[in-house]
């Protein structure tokens, strides 16, 4: 299906401007739908004026659809459609002619001029479905209302509102609560569930003949209403945009959308929501995020307390062998500490493992005896990556980082003479790690799947079982050295 902007560029001669001013239409044109009780087409002129093209669609939720098929990029030719034709070229809301039928359905049509700074630049068609039309209620006659008012205001220019739009992924729809307020800012109508909403508040009677700015004021204490300036612009219809209030217990976002179908300010259609619900949820997801983050410090606190006990035991140790030892555990340790300090200090449960690769590096070579005369540097980025994965691919690199270090290089290396050179890219899906160092290289005949050694061991398993890659160890190509090569899967 294509877009508005491709619709645009491939069939008409509308510039940016005009797209913006259409894009801000489409933003806000659910809740004309809704009020018209009716679908809305909106309908692009061809540049060669040989008829209109369908860059827009939206279906009402408070009745029955005038249009089972998406009708989006579907071209009606000059003289067809001739409301559509009488709108763009006469500028004026067209509503005579009798009902069409679509499917055995009767569908009335009535055409909006969309009128940007002085001329048309596209039509909106909105058409009803008849069927079971029935004597409307005070509710169904205030929205009829408010919708000929807004369409009023899109064939005289006044709408959309540009500037700012709504900060509220939540921002409320006509049926969550609808009141009408006049050009004093007094409350006309409110439907049942906008007077329920405000009852929530501790409303006792009527909304009706209120002044609905000073009514809030008196419900919702100052800590938890915005500024003066902002409650009496929305809640007096006086500002195209939205808030939030609430007490204690209730949390609300009101939108006002100010009506003026001639130009002059007649009153607003303001729009409730409950979102005490959406509200509490999403402290309860900062609550766990918070208590998360604080069990991945608590649990990197303890592994360092682990390592110290390992390091304290290992300068007890008379065994070399035994020494050794223990300090691989505690390089062991802190690398999966400083995968559970990362976590502690994200959002989620992935994390940047630059953030991990960086320090790790500094950590292997600070402890080693040779590791200050070896320079580690990181060419690309690995990216983000889940927790398991990051804890894997740590202790992956702590081994494969030590081995080079402990095994490439003498005791006798000068100031900065070695090099380590970690490279990352991420392609199609998958994570390709080389780990590059200038050393002594491998021993003669080694042999990776024959290898017995403890650390390399580690690496396989992690690597292949773990991560479900492919582990490759060699000399490296160009000048003396070794190469590893750690291949993984990636989301």
């Amino acid at each position: 299906m294509p877009s508005l902007t491709e619709l645009v560029r491939s069939h008409t001669d509308l510039d940016d401007e005009d797209v913006a001013w259409l894009q801000l239409l489409q933003a806000d044109w659910q809740i004309i739908a809704d009020l018209s009780f009716a679908d809305l087409v909106l309908w692009l002129p061809d540049r060669e004026g040989k008829g209109f093209w369908a860059a827009g669609q939206m279906r009402p939720t408070t009745g029955p659809t005038a249009y089972v098929d998406d009708v989006i990029g579907t071209f009606v030719p000059a003289g067809r459609r001739p409301l559509i034709d009488a709108a763009y070229l006469q500028g004026r809301l067209v509503r005579e002619g009798d009902p069409e039928w679509r499917d055995d359905v009767p569908v009335r049509v009535e055409t909006i001029p969309v009128r940007r700074g002085g001329r048309v630049i596209a039509v909106v068609a909105r058409n009803t479905n008849l069927l079971g039309v029935r004597t409307p209620s005070r509710l169904e006659l205030s929205y009829l209302q408010a919708a000929a008012d807004l369409t009023q205001m899109i064939a005289h220019g006044f709408f959309p509102a540009p500037g700012q739009r709504s900060d509220h992924a939540d921002t409320p729809r006509v049926g969550d609560g609808f009141l009408r307020v006049d050009a004093a800012g007094r409350v006309v109508y409110a439907s049942p569930n906008a007077l329920s909403v405000f009852r929530r508040l501790g409303l006792s009677g009527d909304l009706t003949g209120l002044p609905l700015a000073d009514t809030t004021r008196r419900l919702v204490p100052p800590r938890r209403r915005p500024d003066e300036e902002t409650l009496s612009a929305v809640l007096g219809g006086r500002a195209h945009r939205d808030t939030e209030i609430g007490t204690d217990g209730v949390s609300l976002i009101v939108r006002s959308i100010p009506l003026r179908p001639r130009g002059d300010h007649i009153g607003a259609l303001v729009l409730v929501r409950d979102v005490t619900d959406l509200r509490r949820r999403d402290r309860e997801l900062v609550t766990k995020d918070a208590t998360i983050r604080e069990i991945h410090h608590r649990v990197k606190n303890n592994l360092q307390t682990v390592a110290a006990l390992l390091r304290l035991q290992a300068r007890r140790m008379d065994s070399e062998a035994a020494r050794l030892a223990l300090e691989e555990a505690v390089r062991r340790v802190g690398s999966i500490a400083i995968v559970h300090e990362t976590l502690s200090q994200a959002v989620g449960e992935r994390v940047d493992f630059d953030e991990i690769l960086d320090p790790l590096a500094r950590m292997v070579t600070e402890v080693s005896a040779v590791g200050a005369r070896v320079r580690v540097r990181r060419e690309g980025s690995v990216g983000v990556l889940p927790s398991e994965s990051a804890t894997a691919l740590a202790m992956v690199l702590t081994e494969v980082l030590q081995n080079a270090v402990e095994h490439g290089y003498d005791a006798e290396l000068a100031e900065g003479a070695g090099e380590i050179v970690i490279t990352a890219r991420r392609l199609v899906g998958r994570l390709h790690l080389t780990v590059d160092d200038d050393g002594r290289g491998l021993p003669a005949g080694f042999d990776l799947d024959g290898s017995t050694n403890l650390g390399l061991s580690i690496v396989r398993t992690l690597v292949e079982s773990e991560l479900g890659g492919q582990l490759t160890l060699g000399p490296r190509p160009h000048g003396p050295g070794t190469r590893a090569e750690i291949d993984v899967p990636v989301e």
